[in-house]
């Protein structure tokens, strides 16, 4: 229970750490993320439907794959998915409070709260789903390693946007993706390096 309880508060600190990063930096300057938040993005800005709905609309038919294929990965994302999302959307009233930045600058601290969200949530073996859980799916299956499916998925989310909107889009996008990876690498690293630790004993 005590266990279960801590997982809900981390999933809860993730998920606003990931909606203060979309709603204060990425959507006043019209910034992507990859991924399926990217995706939710780019149908929020062509659409105006809220991203946080369409991210879970989106990730639908990836969790009923997990569900008859992968059921490990389908609960370790589920929770994160509905509750990420519901915050991505609950906090849009934030875009109001966006800091008069260079967009450089503002997307890189966008990537950070973003991949800060996203490295507290891995740590304790939960996500918020989408083309990350497509990208574990893809990786088991191709037997390759799973950061690369990641990049690749996020390498075409950006690139989408750049073709939609501008050069400038998929710059700053990247610059995102750049500061979300190396974040959500800073956040995990001591899990890796304990399960490396474990593996030697």
């Amino acid at each position: 229970m005590a266990n279960l309880l801590k997982r809900g508060l981390i999933i809860i600190v993730g998920s606003v750490l990931l909606a203060i990063g979309v709603n204060v930096f990425l959507v006043p300057d019209h910034v992507l993320d990859g991924g399926m938040i990217g995706i939710g993005l780019i149908v929020h800005y062509l659409w105006g439907m809220e991203t946080g709905l369409s991210i879970i609309m989106l990730s639908i038919p990836i969790f009923i794959i997990a569900w008859f294929k992968y059921r490990r990965y389908f609960y370790n994302s589920l929770h994160g998915l509905l509750i990420s999302s519901f915050f991505i959307d609950v906090f849009q009233v934030l875009r109001l409070y966006h800091l008069s930045l260079d967009p450089a600058v503002s997307s890189m601290i966008g990537g950070a709260f973003v991949g800060g969200g996203i490295g507290v949530m891995l740590r304790f073996q939960t996500s918020t789903g989408g083309t990350d859980l497509l990208a574990q799916m893809l990786a088991d299956l191709m037997n390759i390693n799973v950061g690369v499916v990641i990049l690749f998925l996020d390498l075409v989310v950006i690139s989408i946007g750049g073709y939609l909107f501008s050069t400038q889009t998929l710059m700053l996008s990247a610059l995102t993706i750049l500061s979300v990876a190396a974040v959500t690498m800073l956040c995990t690293s001591r899990i890796t390096l304990i399960s490396h630790l474990y593996v030697e004993k």
